[in-house]
């Protein structure tokens, strides 16, 4: 009996050690994920060639991921080296798109075609998103009045696809490029804080293009007292963000959804600035259509 016994406490005790282990190594290559993400994103924001790229870094399992949009192929080619040359690295997954005025051959590229002879069928015409079309877009970065500053350029993922005729012309996920248009905290007595943002750049398949899109603002002013404002940001009307809540301790803050039905707002915190929390879904507007080439045949 008491050899059972002693038998049945080692098992349990290989199980425990077992676990605790298993455990200790799962947090462990968290850990380095982390601490290689970080460390890639800080060389990249130092280096002189990358700093002033729009550049997000992710790291699982040791393999780095770069998205968002660099200003040519040698800057794109530096990002890249930084990744492969971080110790711990196993791979790196590059997914920026160069951001770059058209060459000249670009645009004879893009000149249309020749009319076909009667006998041949007619070329597949472009994909126009026209303008008034809906960009739903969940930010990658936090974005707030008291800490973004105006200029700085911010990333978004597209959250849902936009159909055409029932074919898709931008698919969900596409990397979205914002910039902060104004940035202003708000005092603790006086003075307004005011966050007003907007999109300029999108990768559709692999292709970056520069879209205009309305501004989404908000402002916070007076003491105590916290608003949502529409604004006609760009060439077309802004959209709400944020909640609306009188003054007061442990007021509640709700979320606004635009006259479109499409915009979920950052609200506002303890400190009455305005908030936009990573992850957080925001509609933008089309004020200028976007041409794409037709779709593969």
């Amino acid at each position: 009996m008491r050899k059972r016994f002693g038998f049945l406490r080692a098992y349990v005790s290989i199980l425990l050690v077992g676990t605790l282990l298993g455990f200790a190594a799962g947090c462990s290559k968290k850990g380095n994920d982390d601490t290689i993400a970080q460390d890639v994103q800080s060389k990249v924001t130092a280096d002189p060639v990358t700093k002033d790229s729009a550049v997000s870094v992710t790291a699982k399992d040791g393999k780095v991921t770069l998205r968002g949009t660099v200003k040519d192929q040698a800057t794109q080619k530096r990002v890249e080296q930084i990744a492969q040359e971080e110790p711990g690295a196993t791979g790196v997954n590059d997914e920026t798109a160069v951001v770059s005025q058209p060459s000249a051959a670009d645009q004879a590229a893009n000149m249309p075609a020749p009319a076909p002879a009667p006998v041949a069928p007619p070329p597949p015409q472009p994909i126009v998103v026209p303008a008034g079309t809906e960009l739903v877009v969940t930010t990658d970065q936090a974005l707030s009045s008291k800490t973004s500053k105006a200029g700085q350029t911010f990333l978004a993922t597209l959250a849902r696809p936009v159909s055409l005729d029932g074919n898709t012309a931008i698919p969900k996920g596409s990397s979205v490029t914002g910039t902060v248009i104004t940035a202003k905290e708000k005092g603790k007595i006086k003075g307004e804080g005011e966050l007003s943002i907007a999109l300029t750049n999108i990768t559709i398949r692999g292709q970056n293009y520069s879209i205009r899109t309305s501004s989404l603002d908000s402002t916070a002013k007076g003491k105590g007292k916290r608003t949502a404002v529409t604004t006609g940001g760009g060439a077309a009307g802004g959209a709400l963000i944020g909640g609306i809540a009188g003054g007061g301790k442990g007021a509640g803050i709700g979320a606004l959804v635009g006259a479109a039905g499409g915009l979920v707002g950052g609200a506002f915190t303890g400190n009455k600035q305005i908030e936009i929390p990573a992850e957080t879904a925001l509609t933008f507007t089309l004020s200028k259509s976007i041409t794409l080439p037709p779709p593969a045949q």
